[in-house]
Parts: structure tokens; C-alpha cells; sequence
């Protein structure tokens, strides 16, 4: 793609992501109009909101927090799967390779199973995350021989199976009319019942995975070429991988903290956002974040409109991301990096 047709798409995406967020502040069960919704904005910043105020409660405390946490899901999931593919050099990579989703649905049913409160669920469910990223880490670490990416990768898909393994010992324990709803709704990912208080904790998070990851996003983009190239340029390859890795794991688990295991973005957004701009990482990585932000927006949107009962998010985003990515592998013939 030409630089010129690269920034028109970029434009496009920046100028499309207010309208889709404007959007799914209007659109829901209970509709409301954009002069609504400025009039909520203009009674809550003055301080004139009365008590009872329906559409005030609508916006401010139900959808304004929701779409504030599918920005973030959606931007963290897309970048941390843009991050693993160029890091691995591998297109079927995706946050779930190092164990990351897995881990974090693990401890998050763990809490759940303990009964434990919301917070508290979140928390564990981050600490999850990190945790199965840490013994990836460790037995990758342990096996001296071989290709280190490729014991990597092998030993996050044994971790992944074991957390999986787990969670589903948990699930056959847990309470079946209680609990085992509960896990079950929670791992297909959701953002119903999102709360401010849960959004404001976590966005400093992934905001702190997400700026290092931008800041290195042209070293990266020569990691991409290889590790022998890299180091010929001065960069020490081992380093920035391990920085690369820690950066997108932390946003991964704190995505799933709070909206449970949503699959197929960070697979299937940054094979489209390198459709638009090409593998070029140092533009890739921001438009892949801007595009998950926006993917996010319109499959929660949908999730909550389509059926009279709320829809889980993984369905939605299988359905889409799985046709789409089967269309990809027949296509076959774009160079992914």
C-alpha cells in the first residue's frame, strides 16, 4: 500500500473511532438522543443533575464506563496480538500463546469459585495472567537446548493446557446454579456490569504496557527481521524481546481482568490493520490499537442490541473472527512481514 493510501486509511480509522464511541453511547435498550446525552453532559459538569435522573444513570454510570473499558480492551488485545506476531514471526500468534488468557480465566474462576468479591475476582484474574506468563518464562528458561522462541512458544501452550485443565477441574466442582453460570458467562467475556470504579484502576495499567510498547515500536520493527540483523544494528535482541513480552502480557491480563476471555482479536485485528498499513511495526502497532479500540466499540454495541438477552462477547467475536481468519489462510498470498 502506498504512504499516501497508508494515511488516508489511518484518517479514516481516527476520524471513524468518536462517531462509533458517540454511537454506542446512544444506542442500547434504552435509546437516547444526542441532544439527551449533551444535556446529561452539560447537567453533570455544572452540578445540576437531579436524583432519579434516567437518562443521567443511563449514560454516566451504565455506558460511559462501558465504552471507556472497550477502548481499552480492544486497543490492549489488538496490540499485545501485533506485538506477538512480529516478535515470534508468526501470523497464527496470538495473546493466548504465552498462556496469558488462560492463566488470567484461571484466576479469575478461582476467585470466583472462592466466592470472592469483584475486586477481588479482577485482581486474581491479572495475577493469573502474570503469573502463567512467569512460569512460561521460567520453564522456557530451564530448557537450555533447542530454539529458544520455539521452546517459548511450546512450553506457553503446555502451561495453557494445564490452566485450562484447571479451570475446568474448577468448573466440575464449582456450585451448578450458583457459580458454574457465573465462570461460564465470565470466560466467554463480557463487559455487562462494568463499573467506573473497575475501568479507572485498570486503564493506568495497560497504559503503562501500552507507551514502552510505542516508544520501541521501531526496534521492534527491526526484531522482526531477525536477531542476527538486529544485534548488526546495535540492538540487543534478548533484552528488548523479554521488555516486548512483559509489555504486551501486562495488557493482555489486565484486558481479561475485567472483560473475562474475549478470543480472536488480538489474532485477527493486526492481520487486518496490516492489510490497511502494511508490516511496517513502527505504524502498525498504533493503527492495529486504534482498530481493536474500534472492533471492541461495535461488537459490545452489538452484544447488547441484537437479542433481548445480553450476548458474551467470545461468541460474537468468533463469529466474526473465525470466517474472517478461515478467509485469510484460503487468501494465501500477502506476505504477512
Amino acid at each position: 500500500m502506498t504512504p499516501q493510501r497508508s494515511g488516508l486509511a489511518v484518517a479514516l480509522l481516527v476520524a471513524a473511532l468518536p462517531l462509533l464511541a458517540l454511537a454506542a453511547l446512544l444506542i442500547g435498550p434504552f435509546p437516547l438522543s444526542p441532544g439527551e446525552a449533551l444535556s446529561v453532559l452539560w447537567r453533570g459538569a455544572t452540578g445540576t443533575l437531579a436524583e432519579g435522573d434516567r437518562a443521567a444513570t443511563v449514560l454516566l454510570s451504565i455506558r460511559l464506563p462501558r465504552v471507556a473499558a472497550a477502548l481499552l480492551v480492544g486497543a490492549a488485545l489488538a496490540a499485545a496480538g501485533a506485538c506477538y506476531q512480529t516478535l515470534f514471526r508468526n501470523p497464527l500468534v496470538s495473546p493466548d500463546i504465552l498462556g496469558v488468557s488462560a492463566g488470567a480465566g484461571l484466576g479469575a474462576v478461582l476467585g470466583i469459585f472462592l466466592s470472592l468479591p469483584v475486586a477481588a475476582i479482577q485482581l486474581m484474574g491479572f495475577a493469573g495472567g502474570l503469573a502463567a506468563v512467569a512460569l512460561v518464562g521460567f520453564v522456557a528458561a530451564a530448557v537450555r537446548t533447542g530454539d529458544r522462541t520455539l521452546v517459548l512458544v511450546l512450553a506457553g501452550v503446555v502451561v495453557g493446557a494445564l490452566t485450562g485443565a484447571a479451570t475446568s477441574l474448577l468448573k466440575v466442582l464449582a456450585d451448578p446454579y450458583d457459580q458454574l453460570p457465573a465462570i461460564t458467562f465470565w470466560l466467554l467475556g463480557s463487559l455487562a456490569g462494568i463499573k467506573t470504579e473497575d475501568v479507572l484502576p485498570v486503564a493506568p495499567v495497560v497504559l503503562a504496557g501500552l507507551v514502552p510498547l510505542v516508544l520501541l515500536r521501531w526496534r521492534i520493527n527491526v526484531l522482526s527481521l531477525g536477531d542476527e540483523e538486529a544485534r548488526s544494528l546495535g540492538i540487543e535482541a534478548g533484552r528488548l524481546r523479554l521488555a516486548v513480552i512483559c509489555c504486551a502480557t501486562l495488557v493482555t491480563a489486565s484486558a481479561v481482568a475485567i472483560a473475562g476471555v474475549v478470543g480472536w482479536v488480538g489474532l485477527v485485528i493486526p492481520h487486518v490493520a496490516r492489510m490497511l498499513v502494511g508490516p511496517g511495526f513502527g505504524l502498525l502497532l498504533p493503527v492495529a490499537a486504534l482498530l481493536g479500540a474500534a472492533y471492541m466499540l461495535v461488537v459490545d454495541t452489538l452484544a447488547r442490541t441484537v437479542a433481548a438477552a445480553e450476548v458474551p462477547l467470545g461468541i460474537l467475536t468468533a463469529v466474526v473472527g473465525a470466517p474472517f481468519f478461515l478467509w485469510l489462510l484460503a487468501r494465501g498470498r500477502r506476505a504477512w512481514a
